[in-house]
């Protein structure tokens, strides 16, 4: 909760120009102290033992991730992101924006997200998963249940670029939080959100998790036709991809502001996502309005199509031209395959392909890993080890490419983030802040909202450039 005394009213204009309704700023300003969801403090504990009175600012319960942040040069330099999202989906969207060089503002409950509380940590509301989806952003502590900290929010927006949640869109409404209360205020504002089922349908108040997407979108079926029984994927696939998307269409519709000079609502239901990423090509014979010539790819559905077991281990390598598939035969010692017509042109080896990656599956098990990557290196077929969590963890190539940054957090120690895999010749993305403690950043944002309205007040009152102020 936001509370204070004194207090500055200041007329401001938003990014659009219009002359916004007054504000009331507190000049004087306490913040709630942050806490778990059995109500334990979570400031650390040098802090709880230095001071006694009840809430302190934030600046001094935790200090900033950097003593100066690296400033912002990514594609999305100068882009103020609200972030109300929890939980997975929303927080990947954001992180890619914040690595895109956006000042991504996480607005959270006095509990946190509740991704704070997965995962190991040295010190409780950090835990590991929070910490691999929350870089790149400022952590600023409202109880939206409080009508000051609802309209401290409210305020921001007028000066926001993009505003994305995670709520039901009928929960955002009731708090008057939708995308009409905040275009009225700031027409330019990107309003983003996703959810389980497209808005406006009858599922679209539903609640919707990754393991419910995966079984609704098809894709727990398809993944358990090796053993007769639906599996998930064994990773968030739902709401990262999601996540993903969401991330691509906030950065569209922020082009698209710049051509219109308008913002818009961006809605991305995670069914609908999720369909249309599995059907792409399983949709088969249904793309001709005749499902009775079958659904499914029959390349990825055959029972071969996995990782071949080698004298040693495993290996995965694919070949698809057919002049790839003449060097594959070459390289597995069948040149006998090379006339076959059941293999010489897409359209057959379609049709025989379970008899085909058989014949692969044989040929594999004959050589060791290492000796097949060899020969398949020689005939340029893509191929590649079967590699653990491990194994990629300490894979020379990635520290080649110094994918894993180990940083020093101020107050969390020693840990590792990942590197942002797209390449800017330009404007290059990069990691700019580290995880934030849970409200780290409260009273620093408050008053750098303050001096932007301080900055806007007086340029209002600036005199114009040739009118004299003298009477006469």
């Amino acid at each position: 909760m936001i509370a204070g005394t004194g207090r500055l009213s200041v007329v401001w204009r938003n990014r659009t120009g219009k002359k916004a309704r007054p504000f009331r700023i507190p000049d004087t300003v306490s913040i709630a102290t942050p806490s778990n969801r059995r109500g334990r403090d979570l400031r650390p504990p040098h802090v709880m033992a230095e001071k006694s009175d009840p809430g302190p600012s934030m600046s001094e319960a935790t200090p900033l991730n950097h003593d100066e942040v690296t400033p912002a040069v990514g594609p999305l330099a100068g882009i103020r992101v609200l972030d109300l999202t929890v939980n997975v989906l929303g927080p990947v969207s954001t992180q890619i924006l914040g690595d895109m060089g956006a000042d991504v503002i996480k607005i959270e409950a006095p509990e946190g997200d509740y991704t704070r509380f997965v995962g190991p940590s040295r010190s409780e509301g950090m835990g590991t998963f929070f910490l691999n989806i929350n870089r790149n952003k400022r952590s600023v502590v409202l109880d939206l249940k409080q009508p000051e900290s609802l309209a401290m929010l409210l305020d921001l927006a007028e000066s926001a670029d993009v505003f994305v949640h995670s709520m039901r869109l009928g929960a955002a409404r009731r708090l008057g939080i939708d995308y009409e209360a905040l275009a009225a205020r700031n027409p330019r504002i990107v309003y983003a959100s996703a959810g389980g089922y497209r808005q406006g349908s009858s599922r679209a108040e539903w609640p919707a998790f990754d393991d419910v997407i995966q079984g609704v979108s098809g894709i727990a079926a398809l993944n358990g036709q090796a053993t007769g029984e639906p599996r998930y994927f064994p990773t968030v696939i739902c709401d990262k991809l999601c996540g993903y998307v969401l991330a691509s269409s906030i950065g569209m519709a922020l082009y698209a502001r710049e051509r219109t000079g308008l913002g818009q609502q961006v809605h991305v239901p995670m069914m609908e996502t999720m369909v249309g990423f599995n059907m792409l090509e399983h949709l088969w014979g249904g793309v001709l309005d005749q499902p009775e010539l079958g659904l499914g790819y029959s390349r990825m559905l055959t029972p071969h199509r996995r990782p071949y077991r080698t004298l040693d281990g495993y290996i995965c390598l694919l070949a698809n031209t057919d002049e790839q598939w003449r060097r594959m035969f070459g390289a597995i010692d069948r040149q006998d395959l090379l006339g076959d017509p059941r293999f010489t042109e897409i359209a057959p080896r379609s049709r025989n392909i379970d008899t085909l990656y058989g014949i692969l599956t044989e040929a594999m098990a004959k050589r060791t890993t290492e000796d097949w990557r060899q020969r398949l290196d020689a005939a340029d077929i893509p191929n590649g080890p079967v590699m653990t969590l491990e194994q990629i963890y300490n894979d020379p190539y990635l520290a080649e490419t110094n994918f894993f940054h180990r940083e020093e957090h101020p107050t969390e120690g020693r840990f590792v983030t990942m590197a942002v895999p797209t390449h800017f010749s330009r404007t290059p993305a990069g990691v700019r802040r580290l995880p934030p403690r849970l409200g780290e950043h409260t009273q620093e944002v408050i008053e750098q909202l303050r001096a932007e309205r301080r900055a806007a007040t007086a340029e209002m009152h600036a005199p114009t450039a040739g009118v004299s102020s003298a009477a006469g």
